[in-house]
């Protein structure tokens, strides 16, 4: 599968934005269709923190546990998920951009299995409607929490 990329101009400021995509207790909140977050391990933040996130995906709930591997504060941070018979790689990267912030994800999905490999195509569609909407989620909540001022 190609990589999926989505990228966003974010009014607010760059710690504000990461500090809603690399903490999972702020992504729940701007993303309306997570339900239920579960940390897996004590560690909340950072490498080596994993958690589940059930969302509603087209009217039932789906949980996928996903790991920590990468975390550069106010810079990027790496979320993987082995789900589904494929690995879902997920970087998203916060940069300074004038008075406001730039937001880009790069999402990959390598299927490891027969019929991952096979239904792959077909799931595109859906990855992609699904990473365009959080990231518009992202940008309201910040820019929304930005003007209202405070978190």
């Amino acid at each position: 599968m190609p990589v999926k990329t989505a990228s966003r101009s974010i009014d607010a400021t760059v710690d504000r934005v990461f500090d809603v995509v690399a903490h999972i207790e702020n992504f729940s909140k701007a993303i309306p269709h997570i339900k239920k977050i579960e940390f897996l391990t004590d560690q909340k933040r950072g490498v080596g923190a994993r958690f589940r996130e059930t969302r509603e995906m087209k009217g039932r709930e789906v949980s996928s546990v996903l790991e920590v591997t990468e975390y550069v504060e106010n810079d990027r941070i790496r979320y993987v998920s082995d789900e589904g018979g494929m690995i879902w790689d997920s970087i998203f990267q916060v940069k300074p951009e004038g008075d406001g912030t730039s937001l880009l994800l790069e999402m990959d999905a390598r299927p490891h299995k027969l019929l991952s490999k096979l239904i792959t195509p077909m799931m595109m569609g859906m990855v992609g409607k699904a990473v365009e909407s959080d990231m518009d989620s992202v940008k309201e909540y910040c820019e929304a929490k930005n003007a209202g001022g405070g978190w």
